[in-house]
């Protein structure tokens, strides 16, 4: 069961989002955050949603900024963007009276559940799937517009079979993005999940963030998954995993 939602982005376009409902009585409620340019119903963020909600875990994902059902343009996003998007959801959770205990976050989506936890309200944990350590590691994506990019201000990119618009900002925000003070600040419990097969973003970048973060700290292999969590049964898998790990931080904090 699912509820369609829309909340007012931080940049002020309206984002579509998606609560997956519990069919029983819930014992938490989370917000999930996609990868780069996938979309609130990729494999890896709707299965693992789904997953939770069998669980007894609620959770919204949304699209970001100009993607699948979202306002706005891509183009006007940033990593910057996307973090205060997600402390929005979080807020937009928290004034229904569905406060997000826990924090996920798949792939680029990753980093930014980082960034944005400690900010983002009711949020008493925090959850990695296949996350960059470096949040500009997806300009490997671009890399061969970059340039022109710079040089003029934007540039259309093809990804995915959509033609996007990347702009000068987007790519210097990114370049300037940095989480290794949020990790070592990040006083939360800290799930990280990744695939040692990973051939997006290597399983390097787990032991980074995992050597940064402070305890409570966990890291579960998700071996012979791919970066996309597409194959059967992969991401049902960690969404399983999660929802394990999360009893202790969901509900009543008191």
């Amino acid at each position: 069961m699912a509820e369609r939602v829309t909340f007012q982005s931080s940049t002020g376009p309206s984002l579509a989002g998606i609560i997956e409902l519990p069919q029983q009585a819930a014992r938490g409620w989370g917000v999930f955050a996609h990868g780069f340019t996938l979309g609130k119903d990729c494999p890896a963020a709707s299965r693992i949603c789904k997953q939770l909600a069998d669980d007894g875990i609620g959770m919204l994902r949304f699209d970001a900024l100009g993607l699948g059902g979202s306002e706005g343009g891509w183009g006007d996003g940033s990593f910057t963007v996307k973090v205060d998007d997600i402390i929005r959801a979080c807020e937009f959770m928290a004034a229904r009276g569905t406060p997000a205990g826990i924090l996920i976050g798949h792939s680029w989506g990753g980093a930014a559940v980082i960034a944005a936890a400690m900010q983002a309200p009711g949020v008493r944990s925090v959850v990695t799937v296949a996350a960059p350590f470096d949040p500009s590691h997806v300009e490997k994506h671009y890399d061969a517009v970059v340039e022109r990019v710079l040089s003029e201000g934007t540039a259309e990119w093809m990804v995915g079979g959509r033609k996007l618009t990347l702009k000068r900002a987007f790519v210097e925000d990114v370049r300037a993005a940095h989480l290794h003070h949020k990790i070592k600040s990040l006083r939360l419990p800290l799930l990280i999940l990744h695939s040692p097969t990973d051939n997006t973003v290597g399983i390097e970048n787990a032991s980074e963030i995992f050597r940064l973060a402070r305890h409570p700290r966990s890291f579960v292999s998700l071996e012979g998954s791919d970066h996309l969590l597409t194959a059967r049964g992969q991401a049902h898998r960690a969404g399983r995993i999660i929802g394990a790990w999360a009893d202790a931080y969901l509900g009543d904090p008191s």
